[in-house]
């Protein structure tokens, strides 16, 4: 994986309504790369953005992030007013050719699961090492933590230090968490994965290819999920605020 293309080539920077994005042609080989430098991953979409907009600390989370990608269609659409095509990212599936790329190194790189209900990171790590044998999960929490139990986690980061930690705990907190304790393992690759983990497990399933291929995630997932209706309304709202920018300004 770590070619010279993948290696010199740097990520082209652009913003979307002030927010930074990374364009790359291939996320996972750029970040597989360069394993070891020590990333904060954010996996940017419409509501991400349109929450930060309200709230200054996730603001700043998003703006000191060392890797963001473009999770979420609004954001790529958003990008093509401004005549740049850009590919889309799902956080998901980035993390997935990460853990692919742990399994697969020798010695296999070390793995940190943490978030979720009580059982889906365990559930979700034992089917990825029924996938793949070899990968070196080195620990697993679940999201509901004491003070007393989150300590314990910390220390177990501190002392195990994992390559690639996988953080399930939403937007923002999976975000804020990430920040507050990259010191702990500074090489690391640190990535927030929202639902990930409900989807490993089996707990929930992704939407169709269909859905996928057509920029339609969310509406599968407000099927899914009807009480998310209220949420999904920041999309029109980011797709305005983009149009008025647009009208306003003519590059980024």
């Amino acid at each position: 994986m770590d070619t010279p293309s993948t290696r010199s080539s740097q990520p082209r920077r652009v913003s979307v309504l002030g927010y930074p994005l990374d364009l790359l042609d291939n996320y996972p080989a750029w970040l597989t790369a360069h394993q070891g430098d020590g990333f904060h991953v954010v996996t940017l979409n419409a509501e991400m953005i349109m929450q930060a907009e309200k709230v200054p600390q996730l603001a700043q989370v998003i703006k000191q992030a060392s890797f963001i990608v473009p999770d979420g269609s609004g954001v790529v659409l958003y990008l093509r007013l401004y005549g740049i095509k850009a590919n889309r990212q799902p956080g998901i599936e980035l993390s997935e050719s990460l853990l692919k790329f742990a399994a697969t190194q020798n010695p296999p790189l070390k793995v940190f699961f943490y978030g979720s209900a009580p059982g889906v990171a365990a559930q979700a790590a034992k089917n990825w090492q029924k996938r793949y044998p070899h990968l070196n999960v080195v620990g697993i929490y679940t999201g509901y933590q004491t003070q007393e139990t989150e300590a314990e986690l910390k220390k177990h980061i501190q002392t195990n230090q994992p390559d690639i930690i996988f953080v399930a705990l939403g937007v923002p907190r999976q975000e804020y968490w990430i920040a507050a304790n990259r010191h702990l393992a500074p090489q690391a690759t640190w990535v927030g994965v929202g639902g990930s983990f409900d989807i490993w497990a089996g707990k929930k399933v992704r939407a169709p290819q269909f859905f996928l291929d057509h920029h339609l995630e969310w509406l599968y997932r407000l099927y899914q999920e009807p009480w998310r209706w209220r949420r999904m309304l920041v999309l029109p709202q980011f797709a305005l605020r983009g149009l008025w920018h647009r009208l306003r300004v003519h590059q980024i």
